[in-house]
Parts: structure tokens; sequence; C-alpha cells
């Protein structure tokens, strides 16, 4: 059997008989793979530990018939603990994992900008540099862009009118001016719009200096958007966590969501039960 290496994201694992475990890594040349990781469930698996979502790793892989079998792994970038003990960089991550899954295309298609773009975002999260929200919507507008979906937050999406505009219209591809806004568009606030392009640009001056209220809009609108063109909601955006802005009276005001089905927020361990790694992009 041929024998490979690469560096790899972590994206998912499922249980394989007693001791073993099927891995879906995000590779620099190879994209998706699929592999068998024998043993490394046992408590002396040289191993197991490298193997779990978000970790970056440098793996030797034996190329089989339907699914690869690691034979080596060495630890590049140590994200999983630092990331799954927090709620917040934990379901914002799990929501990066099962993008990349579901917009890379099929097994050994090289992907190596999604691989790069993922990486980044994952270490920004473990480094906690930024505000996970922010860091989860730049990752998912840069993501659905390189995947030939860019979204426009200033020119017209359709015409290419210059901008600023003030409408959103999802299906036309961002911002549409007044001759091109269909029925139904949005008209979210003109910070929303500068958090948007900041965030696909990433201006983190611009971004990290947004208030909670325009944060959620563009929550919402990002949402909206990777739903519209995945043609499905992706499972683990309804856990992510969002900060609710504050009232005059300094009490928790609720503002509309865009995003679909967003359910209350559990405690870290009920929300790892529910979107346990193993499960991610299933």
């Amino acid at each position: 059997m041929p024998l490979y290496r690469d560096d790899a994201i972590v994206m998912r694992t499922q249980k394989l008989g007693e001791a073993d475990r099927i891995v879906t890594l995000l590779t620099r040349e190879h994209g998706t793979v699929r592999a068998v990781a024998k043993g490394v469930r046992r408590t002396s698996s040289r191993f197991g530990a490298r193997l779990e979502p978000f970790m970056m790793i440098d793996a030797q892989l034996h190329e089989g018939r339907s699914l690869d079998i690691v034979t080596q792994v060495e630890t590049v970038g140590p994200y999983a603990r630092v990331i799954c003990e927090d709620y917040g960089l934990y379901t914002a991550g799990t929501v990066m994992l099962e993008t990349a899954e579901r917009l890379v295309g099929g097994e050994k298609e090289p992907a190596v900008q999604q691989f790069w773009l993922l990486v980044g975002a994952v270490r920004s999260l473990a480094e906690k540099t930024h505000a996970p929200g922010l860091v989860l919507d730049s990752y998912l507008l840069r993501s659905f862009a390189i995947a030939g979906w860019a979204a426009s937050f200033t020119d017209c999406a359709r015409c290419g009118e210059p901008g600023p505009h003030h409408s959103f219209a999802v299906a036309q591809g961002g911002a549409v001016c007044q001759r091109c806004r269909p029925h139904g568009a949005t008209s979210p606030s003109p910070a929303t719009f500068d958090l948007l392009a900041a965030l696909i640009a990433g201006d983190w001056a611009v971004a990290d200096a947004s208030d909670a209220r325009t944060r959620r809009q563009a929550s919402g609108l990002v949402a909206a958007y990777c739903q519209y063109h995945l043609e499905r909601t992706l499972r683990s955006l309804r856990m992510v966590e969002r900060d609710m802005p504050e009232g005059a009276d300094g009490a928790r005001e609720r503002v509309p969501d865009r995003a679909p089905d967003r359910a209350p927020v559990p405690p870290i361990r009920a929300a790892q039960e529910q979107l346990a790694p193993g499960e991610v992009g299933a």
C-alpha cells in the first residue's frame, strides 16, 4: 500500500469496534481524508489524544481501498484542550469544522485555501485573540468566498453600483441598491455593513470595536447567507452563544435573530453531549 505524509486538522471522529476509531481529516495536499486509527481508544495508545477534533497534526498514512490507515502522528498545534474547556470556543469551533467538511469536495481533492483558513481560525480561537463570534463569522464569510459565494457589503451585488447601500438580500449575494432591492430584503444598520465588510477583509481593528447589537445583527445575516447557499442549516450553529445587547436600563434586550432555529444555550457539558465531535457534520 502506498505511504504518504501530510499536515492535517482533525474534523470528526467515530468509534469503530472496541478500540479503533475512524477520523476525518482535512489535509493540506489531499483534501478530506477518512482513515482508521487502530487501538487509539486504549489507554496504552501512543497517539490517541492527538487524534481529537481541533488538533493540527503531521500524520503518516497508508492508502487503503476505502479507508486509509493512520500509522504515525505528530502534534503540530495542540488546540483541542483549550477549545473544549470553553463553551463559546467549543461551539464556534464545531461550526467551523462542520462548515469545512461540507464545503470541501470529495475525498482526496486538494483544498489548500480551505485548509489554511480553517487552521488559522482554529488557532485564533485557541489563542483567544478575538471574540469567538467574530472569528466564527469571519471564517464563515471567507470560507464561502473561497467556495465561490463571495458576499458584497459595499457595492451592489447584482449590478455593481458603488455603495454604500442600505439593503441586504441573501439571494442576491449581499448589499443591493434601491433599484435591485427585491421584496423582503432587510435593512441592516450602516454599522452592521461596516462590521461585515471588516470581517471578510480581516480588518480586526474595526471588528473588535463593534458593539454587541451590531455583532448579533451581523451574525444573523451571516447565518442566513450560509444556510441559503448550503441549502440546509448548519446543525451546530444553533448552539452558538451570542451576546445580548443591553437596553437603556441595563437589562438584556431581546434582538430579533435572523438565524434559523436558535435553541436556548445549555451548559457546556450538555452542549458537548449534543454536539459530540464524532457527530459533527453527520
